[in-house]
């Protein structure tokens, strides 16, 4: 009983943190009508300030690491996101009222990772004191883009599939010539998702952070800056969030229930996968919460763009819709201080030693 007590008053001490109040705060206004917002251009500005000090920061850290203490937690990384992917297939795809396609890209986006969400797990993890390995932040694209290449595959099949379907049942004879579908580039799909901005402002950060020296412009620029930027991306996500809602109600209720649930589901299978990283190579409490963390996100920068060309027939208003509105929103508020509260508790039981 104790011991839930203390993971209740952990989980109600951490929704106070400036981070999380600045999204509450977003959604507050927002749910009051007021017509604050924020450029375009600045959300994207402070979205790649913020991804280029977590690839600075990771980089660094690589050049100092064990390589190999990297290898496995990078292979769960990939398997977290595949694994969700595959969640939603065999879930929210067999729900009555909801299409095949708008589901697999709800779950692509639900498998990729989430750079603000990301960015405030580990704001939340230096204020509590937890520490983690610093090149955490190179799991990122382990597990956003086998998610989103993935997604992308199985959304198109299926779109080819209700097409045949559609053309057989409407002009016999068609079904032949339909059935002969056009192969799925898989390497264009990985070209296309690191040429998006998030994944190359990371990808850029971590190599400079790798073969350079940025300590000094880190320190003195993209250090100070982080928390305050990242309070007002916040802020702009809780706007957003509360706004996505009415996009939300044109699609089936299914997809709102999904939302609130799958980041919790999604974590614990992070969280899972982190637990068996520490137990084989030592993979930190501070690492198995980002790990937890990265698979409670959805994608809010590189996977939208990324599926609305790679899944075409997939309706926004479902996936980003139930992604803003309740996933986000969920993984910030709920899973940070959860998977935080159940690592103080995991990694301190006698036997296991941080």
């Amino acid at each position: 009983m104790d011991q839930i007590l203390t993971v209740v008053n952990f989980f109600i001490a951490s929704l106070q943190k400036p981070t999380l109040g600045f999204l509450l705060g977003g959604m507050l206004i927002a749910a009051m009508g007021s017509r604050l917002s924020i450029p375009e251009q600045v959300y994207k500005f402070i979205v790649i300030v913020l991804l280029l000090k977590i690839g600075l920061q990771g980089g660094m850290e690589i050049r100092n690491a064990n390589l190999a203490e990297l290898l496995l937690p990078a292979f769960l990384a990939m398997v977290a996101g595949i694994a969700i992917v595959g969640i939603g297939k065999f879930t929210l795809a067999k729900l009555p009222g909801v299409k095949e396609a708008d589901a697999i890209a709800t779950a692509g986006l639900f498998g990729a990772v989430s750079a603000s969400t990301f960015a405030a797990a580990m704001l939340h993890l230096d204020d509590v004191g937890m520490e983690y390995e610093a090149w955490v932040s190179a799991l990122y694209p382990f597990m956003d883009i086998p998610a989103l290449v993935l997604a992308i595959v199985l959304g198109r099949l299926a779109s080819e599939r209700d097409k045949t379907k559609t053309d057989s049942q409407t002009t016999p004879g068609t079904a032949t010539k339909h059935s002969e579908r056009k192969p799925v580039k898989i390497k264009d799909i990985i070209v296309e998702s690191l040429q998006g901005s998030a994944l190359s402002a990371l990808v850029l950060g971590l190599f400079l952070g790798l073969l350079t020296k940025p300590e000094p412009v880190f320190a003195s620029f993209y250090e100070p800056l982080f928390r305050g930027f990242l309070s007002i991306l916040m802020l702009i996500m809780g706007i957003e969030a509360w706004q996505r809602l009415s996009e939300l109600r044109r699609v089936a209720h299914w997809y709102a229930v999904y939302a609130a649930v799958a980041p919790i589901l999604h974590g614990f299978v992070g969280f899972g996968l982190g637990i068996i990283a520490h137990y084989l190579t030592g993979f930190s409490a501070g690492g198995t919460v980002l790990l937890a963390v990265m698979a409670a996100s959805s994608s809010d920068i590189s996977g939208p763009p990324t599926l609305r060309a790679g899944i075409p027939k997939a309706n926004p208003s479902a996936y980003i819709g139930s992604s803003t509105s309740i996933g986000t929103p969920v993984a910030i508020a709920i899973c940070i201080p959860l998977f935080t509260a159940l690592a103080e508790w995991f990694f301190n039981t006698p036997g296991v030693s941080k």
